[in-house]
């Protein structure tokens, strides 16, 4: 979200998009560690990340600097202001599944010993600073989202909170920084977050936080098998209404099965359920 070129092409997307009566929030990401130092197009940068330490929790560089902090946060809010500028309708900021964001969340990656480690609270600061930022930037009007996740890409079962009140803790210290909306991802979202309670994970961050929630997890798609050979049963679209309805959640993310079918959501509306297109690993590689 930077370079005049680049920024003038996505000008012309958000034009298009308000053309057809849609809102567009564009998601700003930093991989961190995931991105392997001296990988294109800057080989001679070395990636960043809180601690040096990788997915698997190997050691692999050296930590970010706090100046090295205070440029990738800067650099965050002048995408936002870029964002704004053009005319989105607001910003997603990238805080899952194992990038850099997220990185400072996990006590796997972030092993720091000063103001951006140690307990929760601690580990949440790089991204209060960095909401904060982004806040001062584009003012107190302009939609700030935060894609969140227990899960990371190398580790499916890999937890922040153990309980509500973990969740509580640190879904608070994000809402008074400015985040207005959770985009909450799980690998299915009709799966309870917290033994013993039905809710799922965008349920909870509703109930927790008051703030404007998107659930996302497999809708859409068809019965799959698991990692190890076990069959998924997916509830459908009856279920995701009935939560729907039960207000657990605002929104609902589709990534899969809109690549399989890029008029899924208009076949939704309209009944046309039979003409779906399913999902195949090939839609990966479809530009429609």
């Amino acid at each position: 979200m930077y370079g005049e070129a680049a920024l003038q092409d996505w000008a012309e997307v958000v034009r298009q998009v308000h053309d057809a009566g849609g809102k567009i929030f564009p998601q700003i990401l930093h991989m961190g560690i995931v991105r392997p130092s001296g990988s294109d197009p800057h080989p001679e940068a070395a990636s960043l990340s809180p601690s040096g330490v990788d997915m698997g929790g190997t050691q692999v560089g050296a930590p970010m600097t706090e100046a090295e902090i205070a440029t990738v946060i800067q650099a965050y809010a002048d995408a936002a202001v870029n964002a704004q500028r053009i005319g989105f309708d607001g910003i997603e900021l990238h805080g899952a599944h194992g990038f850099l964001i997220d990185q400072f969340f996990w006590k796997t990656t972030n092993r720091r010993t000063d103001r951006y480690g140690g307990d929760l609270q601690k580990r949440t600061q790089f991204a209060v600073e960095l909401v904060m930022a982004v806040r001062a930037a584009v003012g107190p009007d302009f939609p700030i989202a935060m894609r969140i996740s227990q899960w990371k890409m190398n580790d499916y079962q890999a937890r922040l909170f153990d309980t509500p009140e973990e969740l509580e803790q640190f879904l608070r210290l994000l809402v008074d920084a400015g985040v207005d909306i959770f985009h909450c991802s799980t690998r299915r979202f009709w799966e309870p977050e917290f033994e013993g309670f039905n809710l799922g994970f965008a349920g909870w961050v509703r109930k927790l936080s008051g703030q404007t929630t998107i659930t996302v997890g497999s809708v859409g798609m068809a019965d799959e098998p698991e990692e190890e050979g076990n069959e998924v049963k997916h509830p459908g679209m009856s279920e995701l209404m009935k939560r729907y309805e039960q207000q657990e959640f605002d929104l609902v993310a589709v990534g899969r099965a809109l690549l399989g079918d890029p008029a899924w959501a208009a076949k939704i509306r309209e009944g046309r359920v039979s003409e779906i297109q399913a999902f195949t690993p090939e839609a990966l590689a479809t530009l429609h």
